[in-house]
């Protein structure tokens, strides 16, 4: 019988919960959507929030680190030597950004590992682990239950306020005022879920209200939680309540785009401009399949996330002369930059300082494991932010510049700008390690220039067998017709691989066989991501 109740109750809880997230969900949402921002009043929000960064970080530390004895964050403080008047004379007396460098010195951070309880925090001959949950902001209202992707260790559910939409919708609102103009049609394409309804919400919070809404899994498939079944009918009537007609979900899976090609062609002969909110993987295969068809997009617009732009990619989408940019966050961060209205690289981006301070280790960095000179380590400022950060990597770098474009976004007081945003993650098989920068480069350039292809048509695939052993599968989709896997390797791993040490652990794959070439499609995340490098563990079976 216990048995039996145990299910029963958690599934009696979880729709409890869910119930408590709709109801809050219906009375925030109306406010937000009857006084979206407009670029005046984002223009005029931005320069006053630069000015209090330190006052709002000191804020959050005072109301919430210092409120609780077993913070995380005040046990590394103390490890530090840094109590709550320490800290405040630090931030007044350096400026927020070179105080977190001397804070991230004595060993005030977290790594992307830490963070997820994948790896003890040690410092000094303190050890210690700690819970994701442990750093959600109690401050913060809980009213759209998000989940990571989980590309970088387990997913972690966080909450959602809506609130926050309005902490970090100056940089759209003024990026879609440059680019998009009186005749802009918005719509969104990802996977049901939290992102998907954040999205469409965080367009209609600054006034561009989107008109379509695809999906790339029917949010009644079966196995799906019953929230993605009734979250569409909830946005659509907390619309309704604030007079802001939203559209209803249109399921268009990866491999079927030409409704959206069609919506895209249909909008752009009545002289409108198409913008699509999607994921990178997404955008590019629209517009390889609208090549394909002979179809041209000129004057579409792709605002996409989740994966690197990769000037491969923005390639194959301005090969139909429609353009893209990005922005980069996390579930976790939200939005830790805009695109940026006049730029040059392909991500390049305006960091949103008045939202998340973002630092980097330098060559702090040597000796610290998880680490590189130019990790993003990113502290919340926002008093409504999913979670409290101070100094926590996300396992990226990037390089950060001065603004020096003159758009919209530098005018309005963002100082700094930010591109070539890569996980610095390595994979480690048979003793030769693999940068995400190099697999990117030889993936996306390399093998499509020798091969033929595009930049989604080729994935390293590590397998882990039942005894432990890593092996590599190098994905080649099927589509590109015969190849001799052995030049293909041989391509891969020259690509790779230098003089002297490089050399000899190259030769240590061959003898070991370690990568093999395998024709089949490259697999997707259930975000519908297609990621360089993707990881398949064996299954187990229990008797």
């Amino acid at each position: 019988m216990p048995a039996m109740i145990a299910p029963t109750f958690s599934a009696v809880r979880r729709m409890v919960e869910s119930a408590g997230y709709g109801v809050r969900f219906l009375a925030a949402l109306p406010p937000l959507l009857r006084r979206p921002l407009t670029p005046g009043r984002a223009r005029a929000l931005v320069p006053r929030r630069l000015e209090q960064r330190e006052a709002d970080f000191l804020d959050l530390a005072r109301r919430v680190i210092f409120r609780q004895p077993r913070h995380p964050y005040r046990r590394l403080l103390a490890l530090a030597g840094c109590e709550q008047g320490d800290l405040e004379g630090l931030v007044w007396r350096e400026g927020l950004d070179p105080a977190l460098k001397a804070l991230f010195r004595r060993g005030v951070y977290l790594t992307v590992a830490e963070f997820k309880r994948q790896q003890p925090i040690v410092r000094g001959s303190a050890s210690f682990t700690i819970d994701p949950s442990e750093l959600r902001n109690p401050l913060a209202g809980c009213h759209i239950p998000g989940q990571s992707g989980g590309t970088g260790g387990r997913r972690l559910v966080t909450p959602w306020d809506l609130g926050y939409l309005s902490d970090i919708a100056p940089g759209l609102c003024l990026y879609l005022d440059a680019v998009g103009g009186p005749t802009a049609r918005y719509g969104s394409w990802c996977v049901p879920g939290g992102l998907a309804i954040l999205q469409l919400i965080f367009l209609a919070a600054v006034g561009a209200r989107p008109t379509r809404w695809f999906s790339q899994v029917e949010p009644t498939s079966a196995g799906l939680d019953l929230r993605y079944r009734w979250s569409g009918g909830l946005l659509r009537l907390g619309g309704l309540l604030a007079g802001v007609p939203l559209p209803r979900p249109e399921t268009v899976p990866l491999f079927e785009t030409d409704s959206i090609i069609r919506w895209m062609t249909a909008m752009l002969r009545a002289g409108g401009r198409p913008h699509l909110y999607t994921n990178t993987s997404a955008a590019v295969r629209l517009c390889q399949d609208a090549l394909a068809a002979g179809i041209e997009l000129a004057g579409a617009r792709f605002i996409v996330n989740s994966e690197p732009l990769t000037a491969a990619r923005q390639a194959a989408i301005r090969g139909v002369g429609a353009d893209a940019a990005t922005l980069y966050g996390s579930m976790e961060t939200a939005l830790i930059s805009q695109p940026c209205a006049a730029g040059c690289l392909p991500d390049e981006m305006h960091l949103l300082d008045d939202v998340v301070a973002t630092v980097q280790p330098g060559d702090d960095a040597a000796g610290r494991p998880g680490l590189a000179s130019k990790t993003l380590l990113c502290t919340t400022l926002r008093r409504r932010a999913p979670f409290l950060f101070l100094n926590v990597s996300m396992g990226d770098q990037a390089e950060i510049i001065p603004a020096r474009c003159g758009c919209p976004l530098q005018r309005a007081g963002w100082p700094r700008q930010i591109h070539s945003v890569r996980s610095f993650e390595q994979l480690n098989a048979g003793g030769m390690l693999l940068l995400d920068l190099d697999v990117i480069r030889v993936l996306e350039e390399t093998l499509p220039a020798r091969f033929g292809g595009g930049p989604l048509d080729y994935q390293l695939l590590e397998s882990v067998d039942g005894d432990g052993r890593a092996a590599l599968r190098l994905l080649v989709h099927p589509r590109l017709g015969p190849l001799d896997p052995t030049s293909v390797v041989d391509v891969f791993l020259a690509a790779l691989t230098g003089d002297g040490s490089d050399r000899v652990r190259e030769l240590q794959w061959r003898q070991g066989e370690m990568l093999s070439v395998e024709r089949s499609v490259p697999r997707l995340t259930p975000a519908g991501k297609v990621l360089h490098l993707d990881q398949e563990r064996a299954a187990t079976t229990n008797y």
